[in-house]
């Protein structure tokens, strides 16, 4: 697969420029980063190692758009298996990026690992920025910023992230490496692919598989995703970005505030996502907390495919599958529509049909049906099952239409709306999925009255 798949990233995207904040942890890249951004994206809390994966935002300055990377901190002699994989990341991010921020903490002093971390970013070649953080009062901590110039990666920058102080004379210095702005090139024609489930399901897994570079953090340790990260990916000729989320917990157990914003972010992550991957495991089974999780796509008007990951592990008989369908439709029984794929992300079982699966989702997403078949499926509808009445009043249909895609919205224009049942909507809906197809993706009916109809 891996011949196939393409790796676009941030940095071959040639009018958007990449920036990459690194440093020790807990120096506030995060909150740089959300500053910047304009939203709480990256976790902030008062723990080393909190920013785990490197996660983007696109921004702007100046009339110069460019791509930000948080990263989580360098501990460049950590022997720690997650410190380990962070400082592999931020490498990673560094090789991506034109411009680095290096981010350094005034209230600690220079430390032996900033040091470290700027023979690092020397011998990446790329432009540096020494950026001193937590300078909330500018003239009185002026001598402790000159300390920092015994780095030798050039002037610091006085900045407190926290306040939004001396940010904009940052941005001024970061804009003036990039080249000049060209032509703007035509907007990406993009998938964009939520991974969710609960945690440890082989999300991250998946994603590395199908993009098949070791991009997203993987260990047995739960929860080890707790950003939302986004990986461009050039398939077959096709665009998408895939998002991994932290895996979603139940509510009654997010405790911390840490698990709270995890849970936020999945729930943005589907927002921002055209078709939501449900990833249960295999050996577990479908569960409760799998049908909440669809349920946020769900209710988003999100596309749906259900991926039954870890296959290789189950003991299998010739209705193995038919029976794993019946208990995942019996549990997500409002996603019937939803497209349902056996994979493993260990062997790469099925993980090809799972790109052919996404753009079937998404075409159908995005089909349009002409008005006047459309109407001639309602009218063929309400005949072989007479619409509902009250009080010898009967529903007529006057008129339908397509309103919309991303998903399929289609207006009801009708005598009386109070008339039109959730009983015959779904009945309606079952005509149009039978004549149209829509596989994947859920529809939605918005019913209107006409005035002049209604006696």
């Amino acid at each position: 697969m891996a011949d196939l798949v393409t790796i676009s990233g941030m940095s071959k995207r040639k009018n958007k420029p990449v920036v990459a904040i690194v440093g020790r942890p807990n120096v506030g890249k995060s909150t740089l980063f959300n500053a910047l951004a304009g939203r709480k994206i990256a976790i902030i809390q008062d723990t080393p190692g909190v920013t785990r994966d490197r996660i983007y935002a696109d921004c702007n300055w100046l009339n110069y758009d460019f791509t930000l990377i948080d990263t989580g901190g360098i501990e460049p002699d950590s022997k720690d298996i997650i410190l380990s994989q962070m400082r592999e990341q931020a490498l990673l991010a560094i090789d991506m990026a034109d411009v680095i921020l290096f981010m350094v903490d005034i209230k600690q002093g220079v430390q032996d690992a900033d040091d470290k971390v700027a023979n690092i970013l020397r011998k990446s070649g790329k432009p540096v920025i020494l950026v001193v953080n937590k300078v909330d009062k500018p003239k009185l901590m002026e001598s402790d910023v000159y300390e920092f110039y015994n780095l030798g990666i050039g002037d610091p920058i006085p900045i407190s992230s926290s306040n939004k102080m001396g940010i904009g004379d940052m941005l001024d210095i970061v804009v003036s490496h990039f080249p000049d702005p060209r032509e703007e090139e035509e907007e990406e024609d993009e998938i964009r692919v939520a991974i969710v489930g609960k945690p440890n399901t082989g999300k991250s897994s998946i994603i590395n598989r199908l993009i098949g570079e070791q991009r997203v953090i993987v260990s047995d340790i739960a929860g080890t995703t707790r950003d939302a990260i986004d990986t461009r990916v050039k398939h077959n000729g096709k665009d998408y970005v895939f998002i991994d989320t932290a895996g979603l917990r139940r509510k009654n157990k997010v405790k911390e505030d840490l698990e709270y914003y995890m849970y936020l972010r999945s729930v943005g992550a589907v927002e921002r996502a055209d078709i939501a991957v449900l990833v249960i495991d295999a050996a577990e089974g479908i569960t409760e907390q799998d049908a909440k999780i669809a349920g946020i796509a769900h209710d988003r008007g999100k596309a749906v495919i259900v991926a039954v990951n870890k296959w290789d592990l189950i003991e299998k008989d010739n209705k193995s599958m038919k029976t794993f369908t019946d208990k995942v439709r019996q549990t997500l029984s409002f996603l019937s529509y939803a497209e349902i794929i056996f994979i493993s992300a260990m062997t790469g079982q099925r993980m090809g049909k799972l790109y052919d699966e996404i753009d079937l989702v998404y075409d159908n997403m995005n089909l349009r049906i002409q008005t006047g078949v459309l109407n001639e499926i309602i009218t063929e509808a309400a005949m072989l099952q007479q619409p509902p009445q009250d009080k010898g009043k009967m529903l007529r249909i006057l008129y339908t239409t397509q309103a919309s895609v991303c998903p399929p919205t289609f207006v009801f224009f009708v005598n009386d709306k109070k008339l039109m049942h959730f009983s015959y909507q779904r009945y309606l809906e079952n005509r149009i999925r039978e004549a149209f197809g829509f596989k994947g993706t859920p529809i939605r009916f918005v019913i209107r009255e006409r005035v002049s109809e209604k006696s």
